[in-house]
C-alpha cells in the first residue's frame, strides 16, 4: 500500500506545475517561497539541538506558541522549526517576536523531498500536531532515529473509516509514533483501534493561552475606538455566513445604538466580494486595512488581515463562529471564551463537540440558527469569572504537555 501511495504521489508531482501556477494565482502560495515544499530551505540552520514542530494551519500553531515561548528560553536547544502549510499560517506567526524559531513549508510528501528536509535540518525531535498523518514523513523519521510524537491528536470519524479501508497500512503509519497524546476520548478509542502502541491523555491544547508579544500603536488606538461603541464579532466566517451576521446587524440595530458589527472571514481574499454583497443591504462597510480612525458611521467592520483575530475578542462580549453553517464542522471557540466572551454557533460544530460540551456545562455557548435569533443572543458585557476558568484549565494542561515533551528531549539529548 505505502508502494502505491507513493506512486499517486509520484504522479501528482508530474502534474505540480499547473496546479503551482493555480495555486500562485489564487494567492494560496507565497510566490517566492513555494520552493521550500520542495525541501529547497530559505533559512539557515544553526549549530547545536533543533526540535521541531509542525501544524497544517493557524489553529494548528496558534495552539502551541506557549510551548514554542518556553522552548525558546531553554539553552540546551540552538534552534526551533516550525512548518506549516498555508500562507496564512506564516503571516500569522510573523506576528509573535520569536528569536530562536524559523518557519519553513512542509514539504511535499514523497521520499526523496522528505529525506532531503531531514537531512538538511537534521531535528532531534518532531512534533506533529492534531491531524498530521504523513506516510513518506513518518518512515524516513524511522529510518533517521528522530522521534515523533503527535501532540494533541485529533482524528474523525470520517477520517478514521478511511484509514480503516487500508488496515495494514495505517497501522504500519501509525506505529511509528512514538508517543499520542489525543485532545478528545474519540481520537484516544480510533487511536487504539488502529493499534497505536503508546497513547496518553493530557487534555486538549486548544485550552491553552497564547499572547500576542505586542501590540501595534493603531491596534491600541482602534480598540480604544472601539470600546466606544456597542460592538460584537463574526469570526472565522465562511461563504454565505457574512450575510447571516449582517442580516441579524439590521435586527439588533432596531434597538441597540452605536452598534458596529466585525466579521472576520476566514479566507480574506473573498473580502472584496463580501464588501459588495453587504453594501447590497444598504450597511456602511469598512475594511481594517483602511486604517479608518473614526467608526461613528461604521456598520460592519471587515478585518482583512493575518494575525489580528485576538485583539478584537479582547474586547468583544459576544462573538459567533464561523464554519458552523456550513459542512464545516466548527472552528475554534477557546480563544473569546477565554476572554469571556459569550459564545454563539451554528449547527455544524462536530470538528470541536467535546470543546462545545464543555463550554455548554458552563452557559456560555449557545446555538443559533436565524439572524433573529442571533440577534436576540448578543450580550454586551463579558463574563470574565468563566473565562478565568477557561485559562486554568489551560494552564494545567500546557504544565503537563511541558512535562511530557521535557522528558523525551532530555532522554534524546542524553544520547548525543
Amino acid at each position: 500500500m505505502f508502494f502505491l501511495y507513493q506512486i499517486i504521489v509520484t504522479v501528482i508531482l508530474l502534474f505540480s506545475p499547473i496546479i503551482l501556477i493555480f495555486r500562485l494565482i489564487k494567492k494560496k502560495e507565497d510566490k517566492i517561497r513555494f520552493k521550500e515544499k520542495l525541501s529547497i530551505a530559505t533559512k539557515k540552520k544553526s549549530k547545536g539541538n533543533l526540535i521541531w514542530f509542525h501544524g497544517a494551519s493557524v489553529g494548528e500553531l496558534l495552539s502551541i506558541i506557549p510551548l514554542i515561548k518556553y522552548y525558546e528560553n531553554k539553552k540546551y536547544i540552538s534552534q526551533i522549526l516550525i512548518t506549516s502549510s498555508t500562507v496564512s499560517s506564516s503571516k500569522v506567526l510573523e506576528k509573535f517576536k520569536l528569536k530562536k524559531t524559523v518557519h519553513q513549508f512542509y514539504p511535499i510528501d514523497h521520499l526523496y523531498f522528505t529525506n532531503k528536509f531531514l537531512k538538511f535540518w537534521k531535528p532531534k525531535l518532531a512534533v506533529f500536531i492534531e491531524s498530521e498523518i504523513w506516510p513518506c514523513m513518518y518512515r524516513n523519521l524511522e529510518n533517521e532515529n528522530i522521534p515523533l510524537v503527535l501532540l494533541n491528536a485529533r482524528l474523525t470519524k470520517k477520517t478514521f473509516r478511511r484509514w480503516m479501508r487500508m488496515k495494514n497500512f495505517a497501522q504500519s503509519t501509525f506505529n511509528k509514533i512514538k508517543i499520542s497524546f489525543p485532545q478528545n476520548k474519540e481520537t484516544k478509542l480510533f487511536l487504539k483501534k488502529i493499534n497505536t502502541t503508546n497513547i496518553k491523555d493530557l487534555g486538549n491544547l486548544k485550552f491553552v493561552e497564547n499572547k500576542l508579544s505586542k501590540k501595534s500603536k493603531f491596534n491600541k488606538n482602534l480598540i480604544d475606538e472601539l470600546k466606544k461603541r456597542n460592538i460584537w464579532v463574526a469570526t472565522s466566517t465562511h461563504f454565505g455566513e457574512e450575510k447571516f451576521c449582517a442580516e441579524a446587524h439590521i435586527e439588533l440595530k432596531k434597538k441597540i445604538k452605536n452598534l458596529t458589527t466585525i466579521i472576520i472571514p476566514r479566507h480574506i481574499h473573498r473580502v472584496d466580494k463580501i464588501v459588495e454583497e453587504l453594501k447590497k443591504l444598504n450597511l456602511n462597510v469598512d475594511v481594517h486595512s483602511s486604517r479608518k480612525k473614526k467608526l461613528k458611521n461604521t456598520d460592519i467592520y471587515i478585518v482583512d488581515t493575518f494575525g489580528d483575530t485576538q485583539q478584537f475578542h479582547q474586547v468583544s462580549s459576544s462573538v459567533f463562529l464561523g464554519g458552523s453553517f456550513i459542512k464545516r464542522g466548527g472552528q475554534n471557540p477557546l480563544e473569546a471564551a477565554r476572554y469571556g466572551a459569550r459564545i454563539l454557533h451554528g449547527p455544524n460544530i462536530d470538528n470541536f463537540k467535546d470543546i462545545y460540551k464543555k463550554l455548554g456545562s458552563l452557559k456560555i455557548s449557545m446555538k443559533v440558527t436565524t439572524p433573529k435569533k442571533l440577534a436576540s443572543t448578543i450580550v454586551f458585557k463579558k463574563n470574565k469569572f468563566i473565562g478565568d476558568k477557561i485559562k486554568n484549565i489551560g494552564t494545567k494542561i500546557l504544565k503537563k504537555t511541558i512535562k511530557e515533551l521535557d522528558n523525551i528531549i532530555n532522554n534524546e539529548l542524553k544520547k548525543t
